[in-house]
């Protein structure tokens, strides 16, 4: 990463968490992101889902709600770029303040509550993208308000179909309330059922965009096996292990520990490193999965992908580390493939 990037994330921290967030993506549309190529080795590329990734490292949904600046992400070197979450209808979101650092922690607590500006302008700044030359993937949700939250879902996927190279169903946010609750089994049968019925349709006999699944790190055992049992019947390409938690570590030092909402970050990689070897386990290599939660190095990276994970998602590291992250992360990987005499991604996936 260049001196100037690393001075501007310096920068940015002194600033209240939102607003650095909003200077963030002001500065990316500009062009002040750093450039990488998306994948510096083909040992690095891999199949997740029914997605070619040049790399395996990908940009988790929050940080490009509208889908603003998925061209200069990928030009940072992202494998792929998950914007979003996107509603129907645009909303506030919660109340201000709403998003926190935990310094001490290397953690994150947001209570967001899916602020976005609605599916028109996120389906406008999709088809004006100035290069096709990477996935940006659509990370769906339902609005707060809504009197049928399936339905926001098939809206979601009718309106950028054709135009999102994939669709996350997110159902794990811990800020809408009573969303997690499509997790349950006869709300998820509805839901599911409901996204393969609009699938086959916009589809019409041709390849299907992938379609994931996110979860949230909060689950037993028992939850796990059936989420993927369900997953799988329903066509459902690959999971998203894992959203924030409402979970609490002890080991918080910082005074932010307090507020309520999703922790992301440092202190959710063990948790969500264990339940994506849950989900593992359950999956038996029959659906991919996408590690997400606290992972700011390459060592974490390759963890996650040891334990399962045939990619990797990455955003709360960002904010103390920089832009310059993916591309650090993708180095590493390369040398610790060789390091264990693995000749790619896939090779490794699982080992542990």
């Amino acid at each position: 990463m260049s001196l100037m990037h690393e001075l501007g994330t310096v920068l940015l921290r002194k600033l209240p968490a939102e607003n650095a967030h909003k200077l963030t993506i002001k500065a990316l549309g500009g062009g002040l992101g750093p450039k990488f190529r998306a994948s510096i080795s083909s040992n690095l590329a891999i199949n997740v889902g029914g997605l070619n990734l040049p790399n395996p490292v990908g940009l988790a949904a929050g940080f490009d709600k509208d889908c603003e600046v998925s061209t200069p992400m990928l030009a940072a070197g992202f494998g792929f770029v998950e914007c979003g979450t996107v509603t129907p209808l645009p909303q506030h979101g919660n109340s201000k303040p709403r998003l926190f650092r935990l310094v001490e922690d290397k953690a994150v607590i947001n209570r967001m509550g899916f602020n976005n500006a609605g599916l028109n302008k996120f389906k406008n700044n999709l088809e004006k993208r100035k290069l096709k030359n990477g996935l940006v993937g659509a990370n769906l949700g339902a609005n707060k308000n809504s009197k049928n939250r399936v339905e926001d879902y098939a809206i979601g996927l009718k309106s950028l179909w054709g135009l999102s190279d994939y669709f996350t169903i997110n159902i794990s946010s811990p800020n809408t309330p009573g969303l997690r609750d499509l997790q349950n089994e006869n709300a998820m049968e509805e839901l599911l059922g409901r996204v393969s019925e609009v699938r086959a349709q916009l589809a019409g006999g041709k390849p299907s965009y992938p379609i994931f699944l996110k979860v949230a790190p909060d689950l037993g055992l028992g939850e796990i096996e059936r989420i993927v049992e369900q997953s799988r019947s329903y066509g459902i390409n690959a999971i998203i292990v894992s959203n924030t938690t409402l979970a609490r570590p002890s080991s918080l030092k910082s005074k932010y520990k307090i507020e309520k909402g999703g922790l992301s970050g440092q202190p959710l990689f063990d948790l969500s490193t264990e339940i994506l070897r849950q989900f593992y386990a359950a999956a038996k290599g029959k659906i991919d999965l996408i590690g997400v939660g606290g992972v700011s190095n390459g060592l974490q990276a390759y963890e996650k992908i040891r334990a399962g994970a045939s990619a990797v998602q990455i955003y709360s590291a960002l904010v103390y580390e920089g832009p310059g992250l993916v591309n650090a992360i993708n180095t590493d990987l390369l040398l610790r493939l060789k390091a264990d005499g693995f000749k790619s991604i896939a090779e490794a996936v699982g080992k542990d």
